[in-house]
């Protein structure tokens, strides 16, 4: 796996190594073979790919038709449309009915940058969470993404990831081993814990390393398993923690910032939080990422901000 990759790219090849292994596995798009970049399994196996048009609503009852029949069914499309088009399908077909189907969210937060607030997702994890047993995950770099899909495949029920739509550098080394439910500590310290999900993770790690050189004492904890989460691994990591600060690409309310909030309330951690993202009320801003990110303070130099003005308010 090269350095830097773009998450679609392992999502096709762990397919198709799943059905070389001999998983019955059958992809299902929405006119989305771009998108996706499923060209590859559809060359290696040109009978499995289920292309239903731009009609998500039936790719996804496609797919928990699939899996009924004893398939593993994966959906592959852009995050904006599976979430908002299908939303009654992955409730009742996907998830209420317990199918084995695996959603694949791409080009999620505001990964279509300039295409503004109709092709951004920012609300996709706060709908996932609403739903009762679909299992919620968010890879930040190449090595992660292919572990959680081959977790994925193996799981027995409905799971959603949510893909970035960019390439990603490789964030963890080669003894890195996911494990569904566990957040990983990236960076340490304890006067600032920032959490982050997704491809944000990389603008945290960028700041905690920057904050680092100024002596400055900043942790990062990645989430990339919304559910299942162990949440007293995630205390653990925050209970001796000064400050704390939610990153992601994503509305505040609902996704990593609330459930670090409610995890905060209900273990008695008295830290300050801060949570970065979407506003609530709030649009991303169309434009390419860095203006995005700068614009929800979501970007390194943003989140080197807000820790440095926490840090100066526990020393003044």
């Amino acid at each position: 796996m090269s350095n830097s990759e773009h998450l679609a790219n392992v999502m096709v090849q762990c397919f198709i190594d799943a059905v070389n292994n001999g998983v019955d596995l059958v992809p299902v798009v929405a006119d989305s073979t771009s998108t996706s970049k499923i060209k590859p399994f559809v060359e290696a196996f040109p009978d499995r790919l289920v292309n239903v048009g731009i009609a998500e609503q039936v790719m996804v009852g496609t797919a928990a038709g699939l899996a009924l029949a004893g398939k593993v069914a994966v959906t592959c499309n852009a995050a904006p449309f599976l979430i908002s088009r299908s939303n009654e399908q992955v409730k009742v077909d996907v998830c209420y009915n317990n199918t084995n189907v695996k959603l694949f969210g791409l080009n999620s937060g505001a990964s279509y940058g300039p295409l503004a607030s109709t092709h951004h997702s920012i609300d996709d994890i706060s709908v996932m969470r609403g739903f009762g047993n679909i299992q919620i995950f968010a890879p930040g770099c190449p090595v992660e993404c292919k572990q959680i899909i081959d977790y994925a495949i193996q799981h027995e029920g409905p799971v959603y990831i949510r893909m970035d739509g960019k390439a990603l550098p490789v964030l963890h080394d080669a003894e890195f081993q996911f494990t569904a439910g566990e957040p990983s500590l990236l960076r340490e310290g304890q006067q600032v814990v920032i959490c982050a999900l997704g491809s944000v993770v990389h603008e945290a790690v960028a700041a905690a390393d920057k904050l680092k050189e100024d002596g400055m004492d900043v942790a990062v904890v990645n989430v990339s398993s919304i559910r299942p989460l162990n949440r007293q691994s995630l205390a653990n990591q925050l209970n001796d923690a000064r400050h704390v600060v939610s990153v992601e690409e994503h509305n505040v309310n609902g996704g990593l910032g609330s459930v670090v909030a409610e995890l905060m309330s209900e273990q008695g951690i008295a830290a300050k939080l801060v949570r970065l993202g979407v506003e609530d009320g709030g649009y991303a801003a169309a434009g390419d990422r860095p203006y995005t990110r700068k614009m929800l303070s979501i970007d390194s130099a943003g989140i080197v901000k807000v820790c440095q003005q926490l840090i100066n308010e526990t020393s003044m």
